[in-house]
């Protein structure tokens, strides 16, 4: 079979041409690419006549599903499809799998590492004291004894509920369904207003589909407390961004800090976080790090060999 990687992994070459040389030694063909594709006819170019197919988080629209006449398998280098066109690939029989968890340690880390910058003013005191300024007005507040909200309770919103919870913060969770491990380890589950009205802190952590699109309205985010930290670190698509920037600019909210957008950074220059007030924006590194990328590839090529072996895993619902 014919074996293409069409975009980096973020990994060492070496950690490629190791996972390359395995498939190659079993009688397959390994094409791999270091730079992401410029255009859909370059990425379609680069599926010719590849039976299988790895991509990371960039999209991945119809007309290169099409293209691809003979992929068999799409394997996702990260934890949500919503860059892929699904319906192209059921319609063309086409196995979708992906990476899921190789980026809770690092989203959720992340969440909490922003979630303390904004509470401590760290970035307003990274300004201050490059310009001679002193603490003055800058000791902000602690998590421990807050109420944090976290919006979708499944492996990441998990993980942030116990790394709040060891610093001292109170949790509750809206979720779909219940889970007795966390009920047991202190959180208490509530409906969607409830988390929002009373959360000194909400952590979003939604996977992007049909119903969470637009989820976290302007309605909703006037339900938040007006000195309430809002933590977006999983999709931007579910938050209405410009309702977001409207409520920060009114002091309708204290703070936000963001890693996801309605399209993939760089972000416009027109875009309305952007000129927001009270907010930590990060280009979505929240799933990126050393080790996050040395899991993804692992997961990816695991993916490929057990698809080989005719027993594939991480298969996705489409």
């Amino acid at each position: 079979m014919k074996i293409s990687l069409i975009e980096p992994l973020g990994v060492r070459k070496e950690v490629i041409d190791g996972y390359a040389k395995q498939l190659e030694e079993q009688g397959h063909e390994f094409v791999s690419y270091d730079t992401l594709a410029q255009s859909v006819a370059e990425q379609k170019d680069r599926v010719k006549d590849s039976d299988i197919v790895i991509i990371a988080n960039h999209s991945f629209p119809r007309e290169t599903v099409e293209a691809a006449k003979n992929m068999k398998l799409l394997d996702v280098a990260f934890t949500g499809i919503d860059h892929v066109a699904l319906d192209a690939c059921k319609e063309a029989d086409v196995t979708v799998c992906n990476a899921a968890g190789y980026s809770t340690v690092a989203v959720s880390e992340l969440v909490l590492g922003m979630a303390v910058a904004a509470l401590r003013n760290m970035a307003k005191a990274n300004e201050v004291v490059r310009k001679g300024g002193t603490s003055a007005g800058l000791g902000g507040r602690e998590i421990a004894g807050k109420t944090v909200g976290i919006i979708g309770l499944g492996a990441i919103g998990s993980r942030c509920a116990k790394l709040f919870m060891a610093f001292g913060a109170n949790v509750i969770a809206y979720n779909r369904s219940e889970k007795e491990e966390m009920k047991a380890l202190g959180v208490t589950y509530k409906s969607l207003d409830e988390v929002l009205h009373e959360s000194d802190i909400v952590s979003l952590n939604l996977p992007s589909n049909a119903n969470t699109k637009g989820l976290i309205s302007r309605e909703k985010i006037a339900m938040m407390k007006n000195n309430a930290v809002f933590i977006n670190c999983a999709r931007g698509p579910i938050v209405d961004n410009a309702a977001l920037a409207d409520a920060l600019n009114n002091d309708e909210l204290g703070f936000a800090c963001i890693d996801v957008y309605d399209m993939e950074p760089p972000i416009p220059e027109d875009y309305p976080l952007l000129h927001a007030k009270n907010t930590l924006l990060t280009p979505h590194q929240a799933f990126i790090s050393e080790e996050a990328m040395e899991r993804r590839a692992k997961i990816v090529f695991d993916n490929v060999q057990a698809y080989l072996d005719g027993k594939p895993v991480n298969v996705c619902k489409i």
